[in-house]
């Protein structure tokens, strides 16, 4: 999916700027004159950055900000507002906003911050798709597989596997060898590294 800026301002002057700002790096921007305008096209799973104003009168940034995170997109934010703004614009910051900036901008800041958030975002992407892949292979290993590998990353020796599971240690060492196949992992090290890394027990 080609990562767009989202740009949402109900201010026509300010959007129509903005937008020729993005447009001039070649970046893809789709505009929208209100939050409900952006809500109803609405992609969770799409991908480049957002670019809100605080103050709409429809649906105000912040709300906006809150519905996009409730709909479990995790596209980066950027609130645009004005000096009044500034305190709102830092409560969205701890509420998972990417970045704020103060109007007026300085145009070539604004294009740092939004190629900033869109190489986030991908980046974010590329380690979740490597999340979800490791997940998947743990998925496919049966049961037993399963029990030894958690034995596996307790650095528990094979006779010790083999006497809690009630096994030869052949058999846990043929379930060893399969399940390290399986994960794609050529050491007990690089084991515990994706487990680390997909957050598996």
């Amino acid at each position: 999916m080609q990562s767009t800026v989202y740009l949402v301002d109900d201010d026509r002057r300010a959007r129509e700027s903005l937008q020729w700002l993005i447009e001039s790096a070649q970046l893809p921007v789709r505009v929208f004159d209100c939050g409900r305008a952006y809500l109803d096209q609405f992609n969770p799973a799409a991908s480049g950055c957002v670019l809100l104003d605080v103050r709409m009168p429809d649906i105000n940034g912040m709300e906006l900000h809150t519905r996009i995170r409730e709909l479990g997109a995790t596209i980066p934010v950027i609130i645009v507002t004005g000096h009044a703004d500034v305190a709102m614009a830092v409560r969205a910051m701890k509420a998972g906003a990417y970045d704020f900036i103060e109007k007026p901008y300085n145009d070539a800041l604004m294009l740092e911050r939004v190629q900033s958030a869109i190489a986030c975002d991908l980046d974010n992407r590329k380690n979740q798709e490597r999340i979800d892949a490791i997940r998947k292979r743990a998925a496919a290993l049966t049961p037993r597989e399963q029990e030894v590998m958690a034995y596996v990353l307790r650095s528990t020796p094979n006779k010790i596997i083999a006497a809690e599971l009630r096994i030869s240690v052949k058999t846990v060492e043929l379930h060893r060898a399969n399940l390290m196949t399986k994960m794609q992992a050529t050491s007990s090290t690089e084991l515990v590294r994706l487990a680390l890394i997909a957050g598996l027990d």
